[in-house]
C-alpha cells in the first residue's frame, strides 16, 4: 500500500518547552533561512522570540511520528492586545479602521513550516486548527503582516502592484502602512501588469489568503531587521463565499 504520509496533532503550546520548540523552528526559518534578526533573538540557544510572545497563543503542528514541531502560527485575540498595549502589526501599520470597527479581531503572525513539510499536509492541518480557533472565539476579522523575502521594492514591483490593483481592501478594512515608513505598492501601472509573472513571486501564504477572499492594506513596509518587505493581509469572515468557507474549514 502507498505511504499515507505523516499524521499530525495541532494544538496550542501549553508549556515552556512547547513554546521553545516553536521559537526554535522560527529561528531556523526566519533567522537561518531568511536572514532575519531582532532584539530578543537568542543566537546561542537558536530561538527567535520577541516581547509579544507571552501574550500570543502559539499553535503548533506536531508530527505524530517524531514528536517534532514542524509548523507554527502565532495568534493574538483583540481583547488580549490591550494587555500588550498594541497589536504586533501596529509597528508597521495604522490599524485604526479595524480597531474602531467594533468587530472581533484576531492577529496572525510568525507562520512557518519546516522545509521538509512544505507542500504537504502540515499547513492544511494548521489551517483546520485556525478555523476551529476562529469559530471558538467568534472571530470576525483576521489580519496580520505577511512577507516577501528581500528589501528592494523595485524587485517586487510586479507582485506588489498586482496586490494593490486587484486585492486592495475596501475602505472599512483598509489599514495603511505607517506614514513614516509608507512604501507605495502601485509601482507598475495596471495596464502593464504581468499577472502570471507577479503570481510566481507571491509567497504561498499570501496566495492562500487571496484564495479565501483576503485583501491587502494600502502600502508596504520594508522590514530591514527581518530582511523582508511586508504587506498587511485582512480576511473578513462575513465576506467569504460558500466555496471559500469550505476551503477555510478544511472540507
Amino acid at each position: 500500500m502507498p505511504d499515507a504520509g505523516p499524521s499530525f496533532t495541532v494544538k496550542l503550546a501549553e508549556t515552556d518547552e512547547e513554546l521553545r520548540a516553536a521559537q526554535r523552528l522560527r529561528y531556523d526559518v526566519f533567522v537561518r533561512e531568511l536572514g532575519g534578526g531582532g532584539e530578543m533573538v537568542d543566537h546561542q540557544a537558536g530561538l527567535e522570540r520577541d516581547r509579544f510572545d507571552p501574550y500570543f497563543d502559539h499553535m503548533l503542528a506536531i508530527d505524530d511520528g517524531t514528536g517534532a514541531v514542524v509548523g507554527v502560527y502565532r495568534l493574538l485575540p483583540g481583547a488580549r492586545a490591550a494587555q500588550v498595549g498594541q497589536f504586533y502589526s501596529e509597528d508597521e501599520y495604522d490599524l485604526t479602521v479595524l480597531k474602531q470597527g467594533g468587530r472581533k479581531l484576531l492577529e496572525l503572525g510568525r507562520s512557518c513550516l519546516h522545509p521538509d513539510y512544505r507542500g504537504g499536509m502540515a499547513m492544511y492541518h494548521l489551517w483546520n486548527g485556525l478555523a476551529a480557533y476562529v469559530a471558538e472565539h467568534q472571530v470576525e476579522v483576521l489580519f496580520g503582516v505577511a512577507s516577501f523575502h528581500g528589501t528592494d521594492p523595485q524587485e517586487l514591483a510586479q507582485p506588489l502592484s498586482m496586490l494593490h490593483h486587484n486585492h486592495l481592501a475596501p475602505p472599512d478594512l483598509r489599514v495603511r502602512a505607517q506614514a513614516d515608513a509608507f512604501q507605495p505598492m502601485d509601482l507598475v501601472a495596471e495596464a502593464d501588469l504581468d499577472r502570471r509573472a507577479a503570481m510566481v513571486q507571491v509567497p504561498a501564504l499570501i496566495k492562500a489568503y487571496l484564495r479565501l477572499g483576503g485583501f491587502v492594506g494600502e502600502g508596504a513596509f520594508v522590514d530591514r531587521a527581518f530582511n523582508t518587505t511586508d504587506v498587511c493581509l485582512i480576511l473578513d469572515t462575513a465576506r467569504m463565499n460558500d466555496r471559500q468557507k469550505r476551503i477555510y474549514g478544511g472540507a
